[in-house]
């Protein structure tokens, strides 16, 4: 199915995720589980949700109000990604013994942040994949432990101004890069794992179709900046999301059981220092003294990175995906 408004206006008939959440105005979070709501109302499927604790879920369900009209179980950092194999396993099990008959597919879907993805949650995630349940696990990633002050996690990249990493006279904040977790979860056997950005959405609508009807664990990564703490306008959010896929940060790309697809390739790339400007959690680092060494580091980095993508998206194009 293309996907566009039109498409996802005609089935939709009542919303899933709905607005008043408290979420802060521009956040690009609300608009991940909004568009994976509408893709499976447009693909007849029904939902369950599993949310570890983060800027989504304290945002979304703040006693006795909740923007979740479909059933929705919050678990702690560590174990969204178990609690929803669970119940996508007592739900095969019914299914089997024919104690449910549902009138629609169900698909199971955990949302988490940074920490319940790079860092907490990473066992029980890597636990649910291995074990081959058919669930979609999407992140949504906005570089820091955002809910709570702007701690960094594995997910900050070098040189963002966080509470925990600092940036000062000595050290330029966080040195390490950022982890990849995509390419940490495409290292399980058997899973559809992808990036998306909020600012290109139509990508990420037909990444979402192809996680939903995915036989097996699925997993996309979905950029979605946090106004507050990347220091950004409220009206800059999606641009910000491009400008990432348009300087290499941030690539698009999916990797179905080992068979990789680059799913966005610009005529030309900006420099990622572009995409550093943009954004005042690196004010700090662009004046200090080790600026130009750490800016040239990532811009290796994700140089590197890509012509690795274009590698392996040429060494396995005509690979068979069973």
């Amino acid at each position: 199915m293309a996907f566009n408004i039109k498409t996802l206006a005609k089935n939709h008939k009542e919303d899933k995720f709905v607005s008043g959440h408290r979420l802060c105005p521009g956040c690009g979070a609300p608009l991940v589980p909004k568009l994976a709501t509408l893709v499976a109302e447009a693909l007849n499927y029904d939902l369950v949700v599993s949310n570890a604790t983060g800027c989504l879920e304290v945002s979304t369900t703040i006693y006795p109000y909740t923007s979740w009209n479909i059933p929705f179980i919050h678990n702690a950092f560590e174990n969204a990604a178990a609690t929803i194999s669970g119940a996508e396993t007592a739900y095969r099990a019914l299914l089997k013994k024919g104690k449910i008959n549902p009138e629609k597919e169900i698909k199971f879907v955990a949302f988490g942040g940074d920490g319940g993805t790079y860092d907490i949650g990473l066992q029980s995630l890597s636990g649910a994949v291995e074990r081959g349940h058919n669930f979609v696990y999407i992140l949504y990633d906005n570089e820091g432990y955002m809910n709570t002050g702007n701690q960094r996690s594995g997910s900050t990249p070098p040189g963002a101004m966080t509470t925990t990493a600092p940036v000062g006279k000595k050290i330029p904040g966080k040195l390490q890069l950022k982890k990849n977790i995509v390419e940490i979860m495409a290292a399980h056997e058997n899973v559809y794992v992808a990036t998306a950005s909020v600012g290109e959405y139509v990508d990420y609508m037909n990444k979402l179709e192809k996680a939903f009807k995915f036989e097996g664990p699925a997993f996309i990564a979905v950029l979605a900046p946090c106004v507050r703490f990347w220091r950004i306008p409220e009206s800059n959010t999606l641009n910000i999301a491009k400008l990432a896929v348009e300087t290499k940060y941030w690539p698009l790309y999916e990797v179905e059981k080992g068979v990789y697809k680059i799913t966005r390739k610009p005529r030309e790339f900006k420099p990622v220092k572009e995409f550093l400007e943009a954004q005042g959690r690196f004010r700090n680092l662009l004046n200090h003294p080790m600026a130009s060494e750490i800016i040239q580091e990532l811009q290796d980095y994700v140089d590197r990175r890509w012509e690795r993508l274009l590698a392996l998206e040429e060494a396995t194009k005509d690979k068979p995906i069973r």
